[in-house]
């Protein structure tokens, strides 16, 4: 059996330029399908396919990546500790979506973790190598020095969720503003006036943005807002447990709590049975992810719906169309996109 090397007629490899010339592209075109960018018709990406089967054109790996600095891999920066990413299923969820997009690609995942100081700087040192073609970056918070980094040493990133509304990098994220609302106008519809908000970390834009869709629910309601109804979470079960605690501390006669997420639900709800309210007799609970926490719990939780592998999968696309239009993070350097992707509220029994 004869195996093709690669090689054209005359032991001669064809080239890049014979490839787009047969496909009736540019150079530049063909690039960004072998390198797997989205940014590519599927008309045109067929043409460049059979125009590379039929030449047997072979990509050099090695040389490409040593004359683009390409090292076709990319990282996934997670800025928490190992703990919270293996107990919360937001990133599993995201992780899932990240990997199955990728996987047509030739890029190459790497996950790694900077919620300390040490692994920050450990972090930096292995960016400052150009050791990846681009970054994404997962839950960052708003004094998160990592994307500045990026911008400094000009590498593509793209962030699940801005810093602020004012966001310089690529992000994606859901609409935690609408998610809010409705979950809050939900409670109202269901006749709850004295509804309670466990948010989550405030150095969080996502989840201020919810803050302020619980208060303007209120408001359009013409309920006014009980600045005593809101408790700082973190969008943990003990902070949950702790922010509950200290609602019934102060009004005990609260009727609904929105929580900032189902793991901070879940930790409400042990200190609302343990006080002897009944869910959702007496309180109705609802939560934010709708993770599978939400359809496990007791009663099963009310909760909003955030389209978190679809998100994973957004952030791989943009990212592959900024290394493959060499645009690196930062401001200054054109027109950046941010995509919001729509929430959904599913309704259960706790509600």
């Amino acid at each position: 059996m004869a195996v093709n090397d690669g090689r054209g007629r005359g032991g001669r490899r064809p080239t890049l330029e014979e490839v787009a010339a047969r496909a009736g592209v540019g150079r530049g075109t063909v690039s960004r399908v072998i390198n797997g960018s989205p940014r590519v018709s599927d008309a045109t990406r067929a043409a460049v396919e059979a125009a590379v089967a039929e030449l047997g054109y072979v990509p050099n790996t090695a040389a490409r990546a040593l004359a683009a600095n390409r090292t076709d891999a990319i990282a996934l920066v997670v800025p928490e500790p190992e703990t919270r990413f293996f107990t919360e299923p937001y990133f599993s969820d995201m992780l899932r979506g990240v990997g199955a997009q990728l996987a047509d690609t030739q890029m190459q995942l790497i996950l790694t973790f900077a919620g300390s100081d040490r692994e920050r700087e450990r972090l930096a040192h292995y960016l400052a190598a150009h050791r990846v073609d681009g970054v994404l970056l997962v839950s960052v918070h708003a004094d998160d020095p990592l994307p500045d980094l990026l911008a400094e040493l000009e590498i593509p990133a793209v962030v699940s969720g801005p810093r602020s509304d004012t966001e310089p990098l690529p992000s994606v994220d859901a609409d935690n503003y609408g998610g809010a609302r409705a979950a809050v106008e939900h409670l109202l519809s269901r006749g709850r006036t004295r509804i309670a908000h466990i948010t989550g970390r405030p150095d969080v834009y996502g989840a201020r943005r919810r803050v302020d869709g619980y208060r303007d629910a209120l408001r359009a309601a013409g309920h006014e807002v009980d600045e005593l109804l809101v408790e700082g979470g973190d969008f943990t079960e003990e902070g949950g447990r702790r922010a509950m605690s200290a609602l019934l501390a102060r009004r005990p006669d609260l009727d609904a709590v929105f929580a900032g997420s189902d793991v901070t639900a879940a930790g409400a709800r042990q200190v609302l049975r343990e006080q002897g309210r009944r869910i959702p007799d007496d309180v109705s609970l609802v939560g934010y992810d709708d993770s599978v926490i939400a359809r496990h719990m007791d009663p099963p939780l009310t909760s909003v719906r955030q389209p978190i592998e679809q998100m994973g999968r957004a952030m791989i696309d943009l990212l592959l169309t900024e290394i493959a239009d060499r645009r690196p993070a930062g401001p200054g350097r054109g027109e950046r996109r941010h995509a919001v992707l729509p929430t959904e509220l599913v309704v259960r029994a706790s509600s």
